[in-house]
C-alpha cells in the first residue's frame, strides 16, 4: 500500500493552498484572539457565503464545534435530538455532557439520516414535566457518519418539522463540504436557505492542518456562541492561524475542489467494488465507503489495508477518501481486498481498468489540486 490511507480525511496531509496561507500568516505581530485582518478577512467572507447574517467563530476541533453550538440552542434544562448512530453521539464521548451540559435524546435513523417520524417520538414523548429533559434542539450530520447525504428538500423538511415543534436546528458540517459537493450546491442552500440556526462547519477533513468553525445563521445566538467558544476553552489566542486556514478554504471555492476529489475517488472505489461483485453497505453519497466484509476476514483485511474496522460483528470496514487521495491508491486498496475477500475480477474490468485515463477518472478531478505546484498557482 501506498502511505495515503483510507482509515479518514483526518489522516491526511495539509493543502498545499492552506500552507501556503498559515506561511503568509506567520509574519509579524497582529492583535490576538481574533482582532486580526486574517480574522476580519474570514468574517467577510463567511458573510459572502453564508449569507449577510452570517457570524462566523474559528474553533480548534469539531468537538469544540459541536459542544459550542449546541450549547447554544439549549437552556441548563433542555435536550438535543440526535440519530442512535450520529458522530455528536458516539464519537464526542462525554463532551456534550461535560462541557456543554447537554442532554442527548436519540431516535433511530434511515441510513444515518433523521426523518420527520423517526423524530417525532422524541417530542411526543414530552410531557412537560420538571421530571423529564425539554426536547428543545435538533442536531443533524450533513454529511452523516454512514457517508449519506441530506437533500435540500429533506433539510427544509425537518427545520420545518422543528420549528413546527418549537426546536431549533444545529447541523454537524465535519463533512458539509462533501455533501453539499456532492448535491452541486453552495454551502448556504444547505444551511442558511433551509432554516440552519447554528453550523459546525468541518476545515480539517478537508485540507486544514487544523481548526473547524462554529457559524451562526441566527444573529441572536451570536453573543452567545462568543462567550460560549471561551468558556468552552476553544478562543485561540494566536488565531490568526486558524483564521488564515479557513480563508484559504473558503477563497475561490477550494472547500468544493477538495470535496469533489474525495467525493469522486470514492465513486470510483464504488465503481471497482461493484466490478467485483461487491456493494457498499450504504448508498456512496459523499466521500466515505462502507465495505461489506466476512467477519471472520476483518482482522487480516484492516491488518493490511488501510482502511477503518467500522462494525466486526457484522462484518464492514469504511474507507474514506481525502482531498489528495488517487487512483493508484483507489487500485492498491483494491488489490489488498481481492487478496483477503478471493474475489474473481471480471475480464471486463481487467479490460476496463487498461483503457484511456479519462475512462477511469475525471479529467477534472484527475487534473485536481493535489500538489504543490497547483496550490502555488491557485495562490
Amino acid at each position: 500500500m501506498t502511505a495515503r490511507g483510507f482509515t479518514s480525511d483526518n489522516a491526511s496531509g495539509v493543502h498545499p493552498a492552506v500552507l501556503a496561507a498559515l506561511a503568509a500568516a506567520n509574519d509579524g505581530h497582529v492583535p490576538s484572539y481574533g482582532a486580526d485582518p486574517y480574522t476580519a478577512a474570514l468574517e467577510e467572507r463567511a458573510r459572502d457565503v453564508f449569507g449577510p447574517d452570517a457570524t462566523i467563530f474559528p474553533v480548534f476541533n469539531g468537538t469544540g464545534a459541536n459542544v459550542v453550538a449546541v450549547q447554544a440552542l439549549l437552556q441548563r434544562w433542555d435536550a438535543v435530538v440526535a440519530t442512535v448512530d450520529s458522530h455528536m453521539v458516539n464519537d464526542e464521548s462525554t463532551a456534550p455532557q461535560l462541557v456543554g451540559g447537554a442532554r442527548l435524546l436519540t431516535v433511530p435513523s434511515e441510513a444515518g439520516k433523521a426523518t420527520q417520524e423517526l423524530l417525532a417520538p422524541a417530542f411526543d414523548s414530552y410531557d412537560g414535566s420538571v421530571h423529564h429533559a425539554r426536547p428543545s434542539a435538533v442536531t443533524l450530520a450533513q454529511s452523516t457518519e454512514l457517508g449519506t447525504t441530506y437533500t435540500v428538500a429533506e433539510l427544509e423538511a425537518l427545520t420545518a418539522f422543528a420549528r413546527s415543534r418549537g426546536a431549533r436546528v444545529h447541523v454537524d458540517g465535519a463533512r458539509l463540504a462533501n455533501a453539499a459537493a456532492r448535491l452541486g450546491v453552495p454551502l448556504r442552500a444547505v444551511t442558511t436557505d433551509v432554516g440552519v440556526d447554528v453550523l459546525s462547519f468541518g476545515g480539517t477533513k478537508n485540507g486544514l492542518l487544523l481548526g473547524d468553525a462554529v457559524v451562526v445563521l441566527d444573529p441572536a445566538l451570536a453573543e452567545p456562541v462568543a462567550r460560549l467558544r471561551k468558556a468552552s476553552t476553544q478562543l485561540a489566542s494566536k488565531m490568526r492561524f486558524v483564521s488564515a486556514q479557513l480563508l484559504a478554504l473558503l477563497e475561490d471555492d477550494l472547500w468544493r475542489r477538495n470535496a469533489l476529489r474525495a467525493n469522486a475517488v470514492a465513486d470510483l472505489l464504488a465503481a471497482r467494488l461493484r466490478e467485483r461483485g461487491i456493494e457498499p453497505v450504504y448508498p456512496v453519497e459523499a466521500n466515505a465507503v462502507f465495505i461489506p466484509v466476512p467477519p471472520e476476514a476483518l482482522p487480516a483485511v484492516v491488518a493490511e489495508a488501510p482502511v477503518l474496522a467500522w462494525d466486526a460483528r457484522a462484518g464492514v470496514v469504511r474507507a474514506v477518501a481525502s482531498f489528495d487521495t488517487t487512483e493508484e491508491d483507489v487500485e492498491a486498496l483494491v488489490e489488498v481486498l481481492d487478496r483477503h475477500l478471493r474475489a474473481p475480477r471480471p475480464a471486463s474490468a481487467r479490460r476496463r481498468r487498461s483503457g484511456p485515463p479519462e475512462a477511469r477518472f475525471p479529467a477534472s478531478v484527475r487534473d485536481g489540486p493535489t500538489g504543490a505546484q497547483d496550490g502555488a498557482a491557485r495562490r
